[in-house]
């Protein structure tokens, strides 16, 4: 059984490398094709990436797990692959804080004086606050659990803000009998913030019980969080290329693409 749990993870994770791999791609086609990216496919972009690495990691653990696991009690080897898996692991939970603030600020509408200069220089912000995290990665990777903290709250105060905004939006137009677009907008981004915070708090929980489970030595608890931690980079990204209407739409075209090739043979 733990043989064939160890399996799942691997084929979850090599699933996960190739939706976001998908993402970086469409992206990267459509920064070649324009020369530029808005602000919310310059986050999805490095997102995209942080995850691929943190799934490639998993992927290559998973590998050695299965095929050469007397590998894995090589000095070097675990030490190495479980740092960068933590690393990549943060930063990607840091991005998706981001993205998800970046959803908050630029769709919910509220009159206060502050939230519409950060809404007006949200885009000009968004690559300094990119290369700053980067930059605090090295810093802040030895205080994982502020970290965890922090961009757990930030996601929090994201989905209550948006979910204000959309209350009062919704006011108003039942008030002015009135059909907005933006509306679909608050819809769309409350769908992925709010997929992404409950995501988040299992990913939290299960973060903890690895730890308990450790100390306990429930090897097949252990895999069965693992499999978990291993599809959560995949699953969300999957909610957030139906969510992107570009990316849902170049998803769909692959799709039938694929589907008249199949039938065609």
């Amino acid at each position: 059984s733990i043989y064939f749990l160890a399996m799942s993870a691997f084929v979850v994770a090599f699933a996960g490398m190739w939706i976001n791999a998908f993402i970086v791609c469409v992206l990267c086609l459509a920064w070649v094709k324009k020369k530029t990216l808005n602000s919310n496919e310059k986050i999805l972009l490095l997102l995209g990436c942080t995850r691929i690495s943190y799934l490639c990691l998993l992927w290559v653990y998973d590998f050695l797990l299965i095929i050469y696991p007397n590998y894995l009690y090589v000095h070097p080897i675990f030490q190495l692959i479980s740092s960068f898996t933590t690393f990549f692991n943060y930063s990607n939970l840091l991005v998706s804080a981001c993205l998800c603030g970046f959803y908050c600020i630029k769709i919910a509408n509220f009159r206060n004086s502050f939230f519409i200069y950060l809404k007006v220089k949200i885009d000009r912000m968004v690559p300094w606050l990119l290369l700053g995290l980067d930059k605090r990665f090295f810093f802040s990777f030895f205080l994982t659990g502020f970290g965890y903290a922090a961009s757990f709250m930030a996601v929090i105060f994201s989905a209550v803000f948006l979910l204000f905004s959309l209350w009062t939006h919704k006011r108003k137009m039942q008030k002015n009998s009135m059909k907005d677009l933006s509306m679909d907008a608050h819809i769309r981004a409350m769908k992925s913030i709010l997929s992404f915070l409950v995501m988040y708090s299992i990913n939290f929980v299960c973060l903890v019980s690895t730890i308990i489970y450790n100390m306990e030595n429930e090897n097949i608890m252990r895999l069965l969080i693992y499999i978990y931690l291993c599809a959560f980079p995949g699953v969300h990204s999957l909610i957030l290329i139906f969510s992107n209407p570009k990316l849902e739409k170049a998803l769909l075209k692959i799709l039938s693409w694929l589907k008249c090739d199949f039938s065609m043979k």
